[in-house]
């Protein structure tokens, strides 16, 4: 699909327009170049997830307010650190996923992250005001279904066939946490060819079409066949390499394969 880019200081922001919505992808170019996205509807606006970099944190808030729009929330499902960013808004998030990122996988990796990146990284979580208690919910005049995953919540946006999920990317890396993760992702993207998609939102990467599921599936695939004729974690990687040199995201596969193979 067809979008305009506006580069930004540091980050960039990728428009799409829907005609009575448009989607704005911010590219924050940070350290871990995460993805925010907006979606903007009768000069209103909903953020979905949130930056986790102060420096990040202000230049969103800036392009922000150059939309000229009333943020009426931010949904946060696996990302909640950055909690700096647009204090005074409304921060909306399922109970699931606040454990998550307060207790769980999400805090260890706020901690991870902090001890890595130092001051330039917003460690302070976002404090949710409103729990999201049915299966849909209506923000900025926008109409979206809650749907639950193991760790949070991905994000379907009716009025133009869209979602917002965790990690995809056509020729990135993904984290696959064993045999059994595989086969679930796998099942949950064929459910999106059958929708067919306009635009599939991440986290971890720009927005794609439904081509990009379509690789990803064969991706987990090929994951799970190299994983059964590999011995250890480095033959596994290995092999990857060598069937995907051009992926990015490698952190990612390393963990994968740690998953595959754990370490005692």
């Amino acid at each position: 699909m067809k979008y305009n880019t506006i580069n930004l200081n540091k980050g960039k922001v990728l428009v799409y327009d829907f005609k009575t919505m448009k989607v704005h992808n911010y590219n924050t170019k940070d350290a871990i170049d995460d993805q925010v996205i907006i979606l903007e509807k009768n000069k209103k606006g909903v953020v979905i997830e949130s930056p986790s970099f102060y420096e990040s944190n202000k230049e969103l808030e800036e392009y922000l307010m150059s939309l000229n729009i009333k943020v009426e929330g931010i949904l946060l499902a696996y990302h909640m650190a950055g909690g700096t960013f647009l204090e005074n808004t409304k921060k909306y998030s399922t109970h699931h996923a606040d454990q998550f990122g307060h207790e769980e996988g999400g805090k260890d990796l706020i901690d991870k992250f902090t001890n890595t990146f130092g001051e330039s990284f917003d460690n302070n979580i976002h404090h949710i005001t409103d729990y999201i208690e049915q299966k849909t919910i209506e923000i900025a005049d926008i109409k979206m279904n809650i749907i639950p995953t193991e760790d949070a919540y991905d994000i379907e946006i009716p009025e133009i066939n869209s979602i917002y999920t965790h990690m995809l990317g056509s020729n990135c890396h993904s984290i696959i946490a064993g045999v059994s993760h595989a086969k679930k992702i796998v099942e949950t993207l064929k459910e999106y060819i059958k929708k067919n998609y306009n635009l599939i939102l991440t986290s971890h990467y720009i927005p794609e079409d439904i081509n990009a599921v379509k690789e990803k599936i064969a991706y987990i695939e090929d994951i799970i066949a190299i994983a059964t004729t590999s011995v250890t974690s480095e033959e596994m990687i290995e092999k990857v390499d060598r069937k995907y040199p051009n992926y990015s995201g490698h952190n990612y596969l390393e963990m994968t394969a740690d998953f595959f193979f754990p370490k005692n």
